[in-house]
């Protein structure tokens, strides 16, 4: 079948978090299942979009009411990916060096939408699924019913797929003329709160609404920042897919941005000379069990959370343990974390940013990877860490609570309960035992080596709806 993948984010052309991973690797095995995948994203001003070729296959203008905006769509001539790849270059909107973050990210988004179905209606042939990511392409499901100039895509299924629900894209009906012309008896799909909510129109519009994890389907059921009734009422079209992760790129005897490589069969040679280059980098001891943290410093992932408790647990475990967090997020986290630099030297550092290199030698070189989360729809650092030999620590939440089972119970990891310093640091004392009990210690990293988080299972669970909302139009 014919699939169209549309996401304001995708690895390695343009990446925030997760989503950009999740986009980055379902199609490709999408595709080599024998389906023929299509995917959409925003033209950036990016690394890959200045290092690539492309040829431009169509181009157009966008009306947003009163303002119309050139666009072409371009398709990555190599298709060195895995699939096809095409970006709505829109200069005027997406020439820009940042995904989001623009006070016309709504003009944006809502653009790229546009000019993506103008595209796909243009070509003349009808594909079978759009599947459709978080509330950038929201109203996509939407315009496909009820917009007069798409009346011959009404059959195609349409698929959101919410990896947050806490981002919605609210905007006021004061911007309602930015749409194409519907039939207004249908508006109500796209009011939400005395406002349009796209990703409500999604859940409203949409054939079938997947969450990146079983148990983040559940979660928003009572922590979805307003669409709690939502959720609920669309439950029987909804399922919970684990996310997955490319086993091609993540794999310790493989992987191109490290040195030194290793399997489970030699992974403690392997892995303790990757540590001894991280600690070499970050003036660290290699003798001492590593902790890092890996991820965005906001509330959400528990960044706020991480001074305190860093601070706490080298206090009570100054000559045992080491720590390192690479992240970047709310401006006083990275002041506070840059400030305990000068407090633990030699046992703590801090790289305030991203490196895409550094997060593999990070995940190759530690001992625990810390996940406090507040809020993890599925988390992908848990199975990165856990396939590299490095054993997560982690708040039961969302996906990390399908995927991390405490040691105690004969599993792959440490758990707690609460979002908190004191549950971390009880964390990582536990942690500083087990690291003592080598055998236990190694025990319960082949766990986590061992587990399949491969995406050929989550390849398969997206044909089935596909192909039960093609057939019966529901899941």
């Amino acid at each position: 079948m014919e699939i169209f993948h549309l996401s304001a984010e995708c690895y390695p052309i343009a990446k925030v978090g997760g989503l950009a991973d999740v986009v980055g690797a379902l199609p490709k095995y999408q595709t080599n299942a024998g389906h023929q995948v299509r995917v959409v994203v925003p033209c950036y001003d990016t690394k890959f979009r200045k290092e690539n070729d492309f040829e431009c296959v169509h181009w157009g203008n966008v009306k947003l009411g009163n303002f119309d905006y050139p666009f072409s769509v371009l398709k990555e001539t190599s298709d060195k990916l895995g699939y096809e790849l095409y970006l709505i270059e829109i200069k005027e909107l997406f020439d820009r060096p940042n995904v989001y973050g623009y006070e016309d990210d709504i003009e944006r988004f809502l653009s790229f939408q546009i000019a993506s179905l103008d595209w796909i209606l243009a070509r003349g042939e009808v594909p079978a699924i759009i599947n459709c990511h978080d509330h950038h392409t929201g109203v996509v499901p939407f315009l496909i019913k009820y917009a007069y100039k798409y009346a011959s895509l009404q059959n195609v299924k349409t698929v959101i797929t919410i990896h947050n629900g806490l981002y919605q894209g609210w905007f006021g009906f004061d911007k309602l003329y930015y749409l194409p012309e519907f039939d207004l008896r249908h508006v109500g799909f796209l009011e939400w709160n005395n406002s349009i909510n796209s990703l409500a129109v999604a859940v409203k519009c949409a054939h079938a609404v997947t969450t990146v994890s079983p148990s983040y389907l559940n979660e928003i059921n009572y922590a979805a920042n307003g669409l709690e009734s939502l959720f609920n009422s669309v439950r029987n079209k909804s399922k919970g897919i684990l996310n997955g992760i490319d086993i091609e790129v993540w794999d310790p005897l493989k992987d191109k941005m490290l040195e030194f490589h290793y399997s489970i069969e030699n992974f403690e040679s392997g892995k303790q000379k990757n540590k001894e280059k991280l600690c070499e980098q970050f003036d660290l001891d290699p003798g001492k069990p590593l902790f890092s943290f890996i991820g965005r410093l906001f509330e959400e992932k528990g960044g706020d959370l991480l001074p305190q408790a860093s601070a706490l647990a080298l206090s009570e475990n100054f000559e045992n343990i080491n720590i390192l967090i690479l992240g970047s997020g709310n401006s006083e986290i990275e002041s506070q974390l840059t400030q305990l630099r000068n407090d633990y030297k030699g046992n703590y550092n801090v790289f305030i940013g991203y490196n895409e290199e550094l997060a593999h030698l990070i995940y190759a070189g530690s001992d625990y990877i810390l996940m406090p989360s507040r809020v993890e729809p599925c988390g992908l650092n848990q199975m990165y860490a856990m396939r590299y030999g490095t054993v997560p620590i982690v708040r039961r939440t969302g996906g990390l609570r399908d995927t991390v089972i405490d040691f105690g119970d004969a599993g792959n990891g440490i758990c707690h309960d609460q979002a908190s310093v004191g549950d971390i640091c009880y964390s990582i004392n536990r942690a500083v035992k087990l690291y003592d009990d080598k055998i236990n210690f190694n025990t319960v990293l082949k766990r986590g080596m061992e587990a399949d988080h491969s995406w050929e299972r989550v390849c398969q669970e997206f044909i089935e709806i596909y192909n039960l909302i093609i057939e019966k139009n529901e899941i």
